[in-house]
């Protein structure tokens, strides 16, 4: 419950600025699209290879909390550089900053998550914390938005004084969350599992080699992530989950080209904003029905049927032609977040050794990371170089692509719910 509402006052904080961010830099500060695609791409990249790091760590030292505090409350002074930004690579540095600070939160605390729930409630756990996040989404766009009409009325292009006030405005939030994790935040102790203790005596043995080896860089790369033989204890479904995330990761380029699309499109920002709180607003009332439906009828199925949505969507940014189909594309992209985000997490749970869980955490979001680079990048050439539309048919066929590699490669097992 504390973790929810720590994500419920985050996302408050942060979807006040995150679909402005790309409005302030193509609008006030005149950045080129591509180094948009750049600035997104730095920023996932830096925080998904990061959540492998924590989360091998975050098991060694087995302290999920301590991580927890430290990675929201880098957020939160990050947020501090947009206030004084006035070209593009201080943006770069802000946002790279609140990722790093989302690198070293994010698998510390979904294992922690895992570690407080029943594997029969696994779902509903992952949908009410997916539920909560995307709740603080709703209210904080929400809060965008009618600072935006006070401030900006009708107007189609952002400005740098409505920005820096709603940059105030968000630290508030930020630091109500880091406040939530020292009052009501605890490290939960883990129970071993049958056979999990020869694993953890052997990561316990291998952390203590490379402890003693601290001079040589392997020893300390080994000490981090974890050696062979460990990962070697991640099922075969597991590292193809992986595969198929990584290809549907390479067309799913950072939402400020949806944004900065619907703005091409003719929406006007207050309407572009009321859209969006539409969109959280179907992702909070998906996210928790669609984990205990998991916990039914299994999690591949659901996340594939999620991966064909967002298919469907970037077609349909793509062939759009007016506003009028903006509104009903973000709230179908709403229903895929919905459906895909805490399902994925939780079938990683599944799949995962308990010892090594929130290590598999990191192993996804690395993994998602080493393609969010590329995948905004090309995402910003395309619309360069091409049209705006190029980005969003690349992102729909990697979705497809992905769909069919899921279904035909990853079986469903004993460990799969």
């Amino acid at each position: 419950m504390a973790l929810g509402l720590v994500s419920l006052f985050t996302d408050i904080s942060s979807e006040m600025l995150v679909y402005l961010i790309p409005l302030f830099l193509a609008n006030v500060l005149l950045a080129p699209i591509a180094a948009i695609g750049l600035i997104e791409g730095v920023a996932e990249s830096t925080a998904s290879i990061l959540k492998l790091i924590s989360g091998a760590v975050s098991d060694r030292i087995g302290r999920r909390r301590l991580l927890v505090g430290i990675g929201y409350g880098t957020s939160v002074a990050a947020k501090l550089l947009y206030l004084v930004a006035t070209a593009w690579p201080v943006v770069l540095v802000g946002r790279v900053g609140d990722r790093f600070g989302k690198g070293i939160r994010t698998s510390p605390r979904d294992a922690l998550i895992a570690d407080s729930t029943e594997p029969e409630h696994r779902g509903v756990a992952y949908g009410f914390h997916r539920a909560m996040d995307t709740t603080g989404a709703f209210v904080g766009v929400l809060v965008a938005a009618a600072v935006i009409w006070i401030i900006e009325g009708d107007a189609t292009r952002l400005t740098g004084d409505a920005f820096r006030v709603l940059v105030a405005l968000a630290l508030i939030p930020g630091l109500l969350a880091v406040a939530t994790i020292v009052v009501g935040v605890r490290d939960v102790r883990r129970a071993p599992t049958e056979g999990s203790t020869g694993a953890g005596a052997s990561a316990a043995a291998g952390a203590s080699a490379a402890a003693g080896a601290s001079a040589a860089s392997f020893g300390l790369v080994r000490r981090i992530v974890g050696g062979v033989s460990e990962w070697r204890q991640f099922p075969r479904p597991f590292w193809l989950f992986m595969v198929a995330n990584a290809l549907f990761t390479l067309g799913n380029s950072s939402d400020a080209f949806l944004a900065l699309r619907s703005q091409n499109l003719g929406l006007t920002l207050l309407a572009l904003l009321l859209t969006i709180v539409a969109f959280n607003a179907t992702n909070a009332v998906v996210a928790w029905p669609a984990g205990a439906l998991s916990d039914r009828i299994g999690r591949r199925g659901l996340i594939a049927f999620a991966w064909l949505i967002y298919a469907a969507c970037y077609a349909g940014f793509a062939i759009a032609t007016e506003a009028f189909w903006v509104v009903p594309l973000w709230v179908a992209y709403g229903t895929y977040y919905a459906l895909s985000e805490g399902v994925g997490k939780a079938l990683v749970a599944d799949l995962a050794p308990t010892e090594l869980r929130a290590t598999a955490f990191g192993i996804l979001n690395a993994v998602q990371g080493a393609m969010i680079l590329p995948a905004s990048v090309i995402a910003g050439i395309l619309w360069s170089a091409i049209a705006p539309p190029a980005p969003f048919w690349f992102g729909a066929a990697c979705s497809a692509a992905a769909v069919v590699l899921l279904m035909t490669t990853v079986r469903p097992g004993a460990t799969e719910r």
